[in-house]
């Protein structure tokens, strides 16, 4: 059986997969430097991915500072960290011993001069740029010298979150994924000042907490949100072109994704990526296609499940979704004034163009120099985005496929997108020899 399993592809994913986790966890050599000592951390922002953070570094054996501004805010944090330990002994997974000296390592304040107090800060607060430059020059003014600088930003640049201190060199992004003291996934954002100690001990810092950390460099959206901002906007490509929210859920969760992005979408809130359509828009290209399904979904006040609506509709108390009579029209709509004539997609169609578009932002992003190494992109989408790990990642994918194939859908789905789609160089991805 051992012998008949070992050349399925879902055998040669994992083992991919495992050498490809534990090759970007290491730095070139151009980065290579003795890390920071790191034995006291500082996370700024007392909400869910805070506490979070928190919780991840008591776990490291870390003194952790919870540092908030608000004092009712505090005390919800507080209580958070403290309600993970007590559920861990509840459910017989850690002594009460254990977690009584783990929680004894936390420590609360409203005071900013207390971040002297830490080796590393991790800033956590709302992702609004002016809100983390403004807390980054209270930081700059508190934090004491050779202190490593984290930001938690998902897409903003950390360049400009640096250069709101004097020390921008001792900066560097640290994107955690939620819940942050679970998901192993860490992007260690390098900025354009970033020093290459403060890298290591970014990178060390990641694998003390047991996670695996990835180099990326500072570019929007990072590797694992701007490739994920390319897979939601051709799935919304696929809505204008002729097929529905739980097709194209169904189709990807089949093929192995932990949830569609449409489910996705209405989990976390669509007035998310609402607001940053709204602050994009003065950027954007007029000539270039925008989906505005998500716009008129949430001017109707349909923002997700916690509103019971969105691109689903959800029966209170209950996991069930059903689409309606009103986001089938909105869809059908936006198709109408795109003048597209609607046309089945079957799901291998879905798949492959979702697939397909992945594979173009990850050559993308290897040839800016964004990603370090085309392995790099298939650790992150498995342990960020719930990318099968059986199926190795979209990269692995590509290889596998037929490059006559490929280049012909390639350049298909240049064709549907239009303006402003950068069509990639596949070489560099595809090389047997690129991990």
């Amino acid at each position: 059986v051992f012998l008949a399993l070992v050349p399925t592809t879902a055998a040669q994913a994992l083992r991919y997969q495992f050498k490809v986790e534990r090759e970007a966890t290491k730095l070139a050599a151009a980065w290579q430097a003795p890390p920071r000592a790191v034995s006291s951390v500082a996370v700024i922002g007392a909400g869910t991915m805070g506490s979070g953070i928190a919780i991840a570094a008591l776990d490291a054996g870390l003194s952790v500072l919870l540092l908030e501004e608000d004092a009712s805010a505090l005390e919800r944090g507080r209580e958070r960290v403290a309600s993970h330990y007590q559920g861990r002994v509840a459910a017989g997974k850690l002594a009460a011993g254990k977690a009584a000296a783990t929680i004894g390592r936390l420590e609360t304040a409203l005071e900013w001069s207390r971040l002297s107090e830490a080796d590393l800060v991790i800033e956590a607060v709302f992702e609004e740029l002016s809100v983390k430059q403004a807390v980054f020059r209270q930081i700059d003014a508190h934090a004491r010298a050779g202190a490593v600088l984290a930001t938690n930003t998902s897409y903003l640049d950390v360049d400009t979150i640096a250069a709101a201190t004097s020390r921008p060199q001792d900066v560097l992004g640290l994107h955690f994924f939620s819940p942050a003291h679970v998901m192993r996934l860490l992007e260690v954002v390098r900025g354009a000042q970033t020093t290459p100690d403060v890298l290591a001990t970014g990178m060390a810092l990641g694998s003390a907490l047991k996670k695996t950390p990835v180099l990326t460099g500072n570019a929007f959206g990072f590797i694992g949100n701007r490739i994920y901002s390319a897979y939601r906007r051709q799935c919304e490509f696929m809505l204008e072109d002729g097929a529905w929210p739980e097709e194209v859920d169904n189709a990807l969760t089949d093929f192995g994704f932990a949830m569609g992005p449409f489910a996705v979408a209405d989990l976390s809130g669509l007035d998310i990526a609402w607001r940053m359509r709204k602050a994009q828009a003065p950027h954007r290209d007029p000539r270039e296609r925008y989906v505005d399904i998500l716009d008129q979904l949430c001017e109707q006040g349909r923002l997700g499940r916690k509103t019971g609506a969105g691109y689903y509709v959800y029966t209170e108390g209950k996991q069930a979704r059903t689409t309606d009579a009103i986001v089938h029209g909105v869809i059908e709509q936006a198709s109408a004034r795109r003048g597209i004539a609607r046309q089945p997609l079957a799901p291998e169609a879905i798949v492959r163009r979702a697939l397909l578009v992945m594979v173009n932002e990850a050559a993308l992003l290897v040839a800016e120099g964004v990603a370090a190494r085309p392995g790099d992109v298939d650790v992150v989408l498995v342990q960020g985005y719930g990318f099968p790990r059986w199926e190795g990642g979209p990269v692995f994918w590509a290889r596998r496929q037929d490059r006559a194939r490929l280049d012909a859908e390639m350049k298909t789905l240049a064709e549907q997108a239009g303006h402003g789609f950068a069509l990639a160089d596949l070489d560099p991805l595809l090389s047997p020899a690129a991990i």
